[in-house]
């Protein structure tokens, strides 16, 4: 089926030479807009839709901006020299790549029909009939899984996470591939106990093997005064190696593979 390259929509960044967020060399774009509201969140600029200014040292520029399809294509092709090497290929992220399906799963065609691979990070956070339309043209879906209790996701990211655990079930039966993520955020989820019930959750998903625990860091700290919004998280220090390394054995010890970062 041929891919609407017209269809457009509005990103805040393309990165090249990746070699994180799925396997191999990837060319990351980075889509504008998100459901969730996560207090650790590295990328603010990423939230709202819409076009803002953001001032960081001292320097001052547009997020935002709309393309084509076929302009973040020409792009993605410049680098598939780098994906036959290294088994590498396209990833959305954002913001949340589900809040835009008329852009992101044209674009995501488009990629499948050029013989490329696809990946997409996401928090599963909107209605499944939107989800099912990107999952044939996904090859991995990176699927956050950032707590158990919904009064506490809520406190934290604006929204309870019953729809995302029920679209993490669907999503894991019919996704050609699965990888569930889990952000170590200190406050919110870094106890051995949460992450055990996270991982028991996983472990129940239909074809999943496989966590990537990602440790919380402060890089997006200056944007959050650059959008001129507060940083509820300054005070907060990042999970240690040796707290990384306990939450890596939970993992393996019920059996699934894990990794810290990804």
């Amino acid at each position: 089926m041929s891919a609407d390259r017209g269809a457009t929509g509005r990103i805040f960044d393309i990165q090249r030479f990746s070699l994180h967020d799925g396997p191999g060399i990837r060319t990351i774009v980075f889509l504008k807009g998100c459901a969730l509201r996560c207090r650790w969140c590295c990328n603010p600029e990423s939230q709202s839709a819409e076009i803002e200014t953001i001032t960081v040292n001292g320097s001052t520029r547009k997020v935002g901006r709309d393309v084509t399809v076929e302009e973040v294509m020409e792009v993605v092709r410049s680098d598939r020299p780098y994906y036959r090497r290294s088994g590498g290929g396209v990833t959305l992220s954002g913001g949340e790549a589900l809040c835009q399906p008329r852009f992101a799963v044209p674009l995501l065609e488009a990629c499948q029909n050029e013989g490329l691979s696809t990946t997409m990070e996401t928090a599963g956070s909107v209605a499944y009939p939107i989800i099912e339309r990107y999952l044939p043209h996904l090859d991995v879906c990176l699927l956050d899984i950032k707590h158990l209790d919904a009064d506490k996701h809520k406190r934290f990211t604006g929204a309870d996470n019953r729809l995302i655990l029920e679209n993490a079930r669907r999503i894991a039966k019919n996704a050609r591939k699965t990888i569930i993520r889990i952000p170590v955020i200190p406050t919110f989820n870094d106890t051995p106990a949460e992450i055990l019930s996270i991982v028991r959750f996983v472990k129940s998903l239909h074809r999943v093997s496989r966590i990537h625990l990602l440790p919380y860091h402060r890089l997006g700290q200056e944007k959050y005064m650059g959008l001129g919004r507060s940083y509820s998280f300054s005070n907060i220090v990042p999970p240690s190696q040796a707290d990384m390394e306990t939450f890596l054995r939970i993992v393996n010890a019920e059996g699934l593979e894990g990794q810290v970062g990804g």
